[in-house]
C-alpha cells in the first residue's frame, strides 16, 4: 500500500507543476514497443518479447519532463523438480509483470543548439512492478523460485527523438531496464 501511496503522491505533484511552454517536450504520449535488460526486474523478461510501455510528459521546468509511466511484459518458463517421492518432471511457470512509476527527463536541445527536429535526453525512472505468477497444477516444489524480494526499481535513460511534424515523432529509449522505439504524439 506504501508503494501506491508513494506512486499517487508522484502523480499528484506532476499534475500541480503548471508546465513551461516549450515546443516539444511536455504534453506528449510516447507509445513503445521494447527489450528488456537483463537486471532487477527485467532479469527474465528478455525470454518475453515485446515489452509494451506507454508514458505521457509533463512539463516541470525548462527542458525538464517527468512522464507516469505503465509497461506490461510476461514470460513462461520451465523449472524441473522432483524428489524423493517424485521422480521429477518439468513444470510450466508464467508470469505477467506491470512496472509503473515516473520517468524523469532532461533535454539537452538549448545545451547543444539543436534544430527543433531532434531532441536528445537523458532520465531516470523510480517505480514498482505488480506480478502475477502461476505454476502449473501439479507443482509442489518452491513456488517462490522466480520470487523477488523488491518491488522497486530504479532504471536510467538515454534517448533521442525526431519530429516528422509539429504532431508525429519517433523515439529510442535506451534503458537499463526497458530499452523501447515508438512513435510520440503531442
Amino acid at each position: 500500500m506504501k508503494k501506491i501511496s508513494l506512486l499517487t503522491g508522484m502523480l499528484l505533484m506532476v499534475l500541480h507543476f503548471n508546465g513551461y511552454s516549450q515546443e516539444k517536450y511536455g504534453g506528449t504520449l510516447n507509445l513503445g514497443l521494447g527489450v528488456a535488460g537483463h537486471s532487477g526486474y527485467y532479469k527474465y523478461a528478455g525470454r518475453s518479447i515485446p515489452v509494451f510501455n506507454i508514458n505521457y510528459e509533463f512539463d516541470v521546468a525548462k527542458n525538464f519532463t517527468l512522464a507516469p509511466f505503465a509497461s506490461i511484459y510476461t514470460f513462461r518458463d520451465e523449472y524441473y523438480w522432483g524428489n524423493n517421492n517424485n521422480p521429477g518432471k518439468y513444470y510450466n511457470y508464467r508470469e505477467v509483470v506491470i512496472p509503473v512509476g515516473v520517468k524523469g527527463f532532461y533535454y539537452f536541445d538549448d545545451l547543444i543548439n539543436l534544430t527543433s527536429d531532434w531532441d536528445f535526453y537523458a532520465g531516470a525512472s523510480l517505480g514498482f512492478a505488480i506480478v502475477n505468477s502461476s505454476w502449473e497444477s501439479g507443482y509442489l516444489g518452491d513456488k517462490n523460485y522466480y520470487h523477488r524480494n523488491n518491488n522497486v526499481f530504479l532504471d536510467i535513460h538515454v534517448g533521442a527523438s525526431y519530429h516528422f511534424n509539429e504532431k508525429i515523432g519517433a523515439y529510442i529509449d535506451l534503458s537499463s531496464g526497458i530499452s523501447t522505439i515508438g512513435i510520440q504524439i503531442q
